[in-house]
């Protein structure tokens, strides 16, 4: 780029000595101001009524005299000139005192060419650089003029004419460069300042600015926005209306306005007031500038004021409709005794028209007497207020109707509060007494009938099982009796409390209703079990298919409310005439069924055996023996590791519980831990688990070994306390072992029975640095997309699909699929249960993480596993 007007100026001169050309095209002086000097009056001002300091840097005596007589000879003295003859006096000169402008010579004794310009304008980058240039080094001054100077003067044609004059013409014009900076600095503070956006487009409709606030609001960054249409960010819901509108409103250069949605280019949605007008003079348009409110926030406030108006006017509806629907007559009063309202029922019983009731004495509507003396009545209203509770009308009491007839009724009278506590009122609340039969006729129906289920209950079933065991003797038939139990129930009462609960019991009664047939009886013996009376069975393989249909009824979850739940159910038959001839053996056979078919699994039936009444004084035994094993601590750990499957070293641990029984020696959990569920025991017996493990761990970190992680299985009960991630949180404070030592162990069946739920404890326990495992994965209910959503660390494959590796493809190609969905989704996978090198090398071959089972080691005593550590 070349600037060299400066140095070139005098041959214009010398051309047209009378003025030059530059100076014909731009006069300024004292008595003619610019146009962008008046606008800018403050930095001109400023300018002109200073003069101006020039440092003079030249090593030529000759040079510098012409330059500063040039300058100085100026009778308003708009210079003051100071001269060095060196860089290095030049740079000091600069240190210490503010330039307006630099004239610098380009050879100087200690610093010349580029560089030397180079290091003053590092010093002075805000001083006007005018180079000084000699005829034979333009270029180094053009040079410079690229790197930043004003410009250059040839030295050999400096004369006091010119000088002066193009000097202070570039101090103006830089002066003027700065005023439109700084103004238009100022313009873009003002606007960023303002909580409107602002979007400014040309008559195309193309951005040309933005500012801040419209920023925010739209999202888009002042670059993204630059040439963009004003439409871009109106949600594609609302743009063509908004368009046709604006169209219409910019052929006809007027304001327009609008409502519209903003979205996001996150997909974000924000409610605008859009404010549009053309910018324009007498001769052309220059395009349109839009003001934008974001107005999302009232939009918000009206779409919540709006749905409470409609829950308010849906709450009075109900609330009508209710008072209409029920069977008592409702009449309310003021604090004066005038009648406010009447539902229908009391219209009915009354005689009077809410219409014509409204604002009535309650004498004249509510006509009451006693029926004994015909006396008039005391008025209940009248005792309530005063009395400030509840009173009841005397018996035999008649209320006569407006048409003159007579009922019996009964009522109750409670004075009606205001928000301040102030009794403002009174409602009436009566019926006829003849409805005392229908009330009769209920209370028969709850003495027979669950209140909750509507189902009959124990006294009614026992009554039928009495009856159908006579018809059966009489014609030689059969009679089932089911005893059903819903699995897990207590865990969901406790859990997500007795509301959820009794609903999942209502939603119960209706799938095992649409089971059975209408002859047959369906009983809520209480809590959670049920007993199904098959009356007339022909064949003891009908009552398997019963059986059966009310397994296969309850796969699929019940949803109550937000909560997928998914019970399963313990069914124990007894049959008549096989397994007892009365009532109450046939139940108590058909429940001690129940209780081995919750003993081998849960989600299964089981016909009733003589042997099981053993089975069942042995469980009563164990269930005594647990509580006392419990209380004397004999109770002790195994640990069994896992193995690193590609390097062999040892990665974890699994805790084992053993009981050691003072009279039958070790005792393995198989034995005894489904009892422990059943009667409550198994919380108390993991707690004690999971503080022995956590204890034993941090006694081998202070004693200098190297522990690796222990797992410990978690129950179902044990997961579904409300306090769970609380015992956690406690146990690891208390035994002071870090919580990445620590891995839980829980069944999928645990986790999806109310997977909504078990994705936020997962979330906690995951918060606090605990390790987090699906054990026996692949033998129970899953979801995947749930699997995907809990923060789990590692699927154990159960140990019935690794045993069948050999010899089952079905379960080799399981086994591989878990092994690749595991990795897929960043999982390590485990595998439980090996115990042959055919089975360790498939592991290896599908790159299996992890191996667990009597192949590697046995379950370990402390010692053994301390030997292990140390090595």
């Amino acid at each position: 780029m070349e600037c060299g007007w400066v140095g070139n100026l005098r041959e214009k001169e010398d051309r047209h000595p009378e003025k030059p050309d530059l100076l014909k095209e731009k006069e300024y002086n004292a008595d003619s101001p610019s146009p962008l000097a008046q606008l800018l009056t403050k930095t001109s001002s400023e300018t002109n009524d200073h003069p101006s300091t020039v440092l003079l840097v030249e090593d030529d005596p000759e040079d510098a005299r012409l330059i500063r007589e040039a300058l100085g000879n100026q009778e308003d003295s708009l210079y003051r000139i100071e001269w060095v003859t060196g860089l290095s006096s030049a740079l000091k000169r600069l240190a210490e005192k503010k330039i307006d402008v630099i004239l610098l010579d380009l050879t100087l004794p200690d610093g010349d060419g580029i560089s030397a310009f180079d290091l003053v304008f590092k010093a002075a980058p805000n001083a006007l650089i005018l180079v000084l240039s000699s005829a034979n080094d333009k270029e180094n001054a053009r040079l410079a003029v690229r790197c930043g100077a004003h410009d250059y003067l040839e030295k050999n044609h400096v004369d006091a004419h010119w000088l002066p004059r193009a000097l202070r013409y570039v101090l103006e014009a830089k002066s003027a460069d700065e005023a439109v900076r700084k103004t238009a600095s100022l313009f873009r503070a003002m606007s960023d300042a303002s909580p409107l956006g602002i979007f400014v487009s040309d008559e195309k409709g193309h951005c040309v600015y933005t500012n801040a606030s419209y920023q925010k609001i739209s999202g888009l960054t002042f670059e993204r926005a630059m040439g963009t249409n004003w439409s871009l960010t109106i949600h594609p819901e609302d743009r063509q209306r908004v368009l046709s509108e604006w169209h219409e409103a910019a052929r006809e250069q007027r304001p327009f306005q609008a409502e519209v949605r903003f979205l996001r280019e996150d997909k974000s949605i924000v409610w605008t007031r859009l404010n549009s007008a053309p910018m324009q003079d007498e001769q052309r348009s220059y395009g349109h500038v839009q003001t934008i409110e974001d107005i999302t926030d009232r939009k918000m406030a009206e779409s919540v004021l709006q749905v409470a108006e409609e829950s308010l006017f849906e709450e009075k509806e109900r609330a009508q409709v209710t008072l209409n629907s029920i069977g008592d007559a409702v009449l309310t009063t003021g604090l004066l005794g005038n009648v406010t309202y009447l539902n229908l029922v009391a219209e009915t019983l009354t005689g009077w028209s809410q219409k014509d009731a409204l604002g009535r004495h309650l004498s004249e509507v509510f006509k009451i007497i006693d029926g004994t003396t015909r006396q008039i009545a005391s008025d209940p209203v009248q005792r309530a207020i005063e009395q400030g509770r509840t009173v009841e009308l005397d018996s035999n009491c008649v209320l006569i109707r407006r048409d003159g007839s007579e009922s019996s009724i009964e009522d109750s009278t409670s004075p009606i509060h205001n928000r301040e506590g102030e009794i403002s009122g009174a409602v009436i609340v009566f019926h006829d007494s003849s409805e005392s039969r229908s009330l009769t006729l209920k209370m028969s129906h709850l003495a027979q009938y669950d209140f909750l289920t509507g189902l009959p209950n124990r006294v009614l079933m026992e009554e039928r099982l009495s009856q159908a065991i006579q018809f059966a003797h009489r014609y030689q038939k059969q009679v089932a009796l089911l005893f059903l139990d819903l699995d897990y129930f207590k865990n969901i009462n406790d859990s997500l409390g007795h509301s959820v609960g009794d609903q999942l019991l209502q939603s119960v009664s209706k799938r095992l209703t649409g089971c059975v047939r209408t002859t047959d009886t369906i009983c809520r013996q209480g809590g959670d079990e049920f007993v199904i009376l098959l009356s007339e069975v022909e064949h003891t393989q009908d009552v398997v298919l019963v059986a059966e249909k009310l397994l296969y009824a309850f796969s699929t979850p019940h949803f109550i409310g937000r909560h997928e739940l998914h019970v399963t159910l313990s069914i124990g038959i007894s049959i008549y005439p096989d397994n007892g001839v009365d009532t109450d053996t046939i139940m108590q056979n058909a429940d001690t069924a129940m209780y081995h078919a919750k003993s081998n699994g849960r989600n299964s039936y089981q016909f009733f055996r003589p042997d099981m009444n053993i089975r069942a004084v042995h469980r009563l035994f164990i269930e005594s023996s647990l509580r006392r094993a419990l209380n004397h601590g004999e109770f002790l750990l195994h640990y069994q590791p896992k193995i690193d499957l590609v390097s062999g070293i040892m990665t974890g641990t699994e805790a084992l519980i053993r009981w050691q029984d003072r009279d039958s020696g070790l005792i393995y959990p198989g034995e005894f831990v489904s009892i422990a569920e059943e009667c409550g025991l198994i919380v108390p017996i993991g707690q004690w688990v999971m503080r022995e493990a956590c204890e034993q761990h941090q006694k081998w970190l202070k004693a200098g070994l190297h522990p690796v992680p222990v797992a410990v299985n978690i129950s179902a009960m044990e997961f579904r306390q409300k306090s769970f991630v609380e015992s956690v949180a406690l146990i690891l404070k208390e035994t002071g072992l870090p919580p990445g030592y620590l891995e839980l162990e829980m069944t999928e069946s645990i986790l999806m029975y109310d997977a909504e739920d078990s994705a936020l404890v997962l979330k906690a326990l995951k918060t606090m640095g605990i390790e987090l495992s699906i054990d026996d994965f692949g033998t129970g209910y899953s979801s995947l997309s749930y699997l995907r959503r809990f923060p789990i660390d590692t699927l154990k494959i159960d140990q019935s699909f690794i045993l069948d590796i050999p010899t089952d493809k079905d379960s080799s190609t399981i086994v591989s699929a878990v092994i690749g969905m595991g990795r897929n989704l960043h999982l390590r996978v485990t595998a439980e249960g090996v115990e042959t090198q055919e089975q360790l090398a498939f592991l290896r071959a599908h790159q299996c993480d992890e191996g667990q089972g009597f192949l590697f080691s046995h379950p370990l005593i402390n010692g053994d596993l301390e030997k292990l550590l140390s090595n």
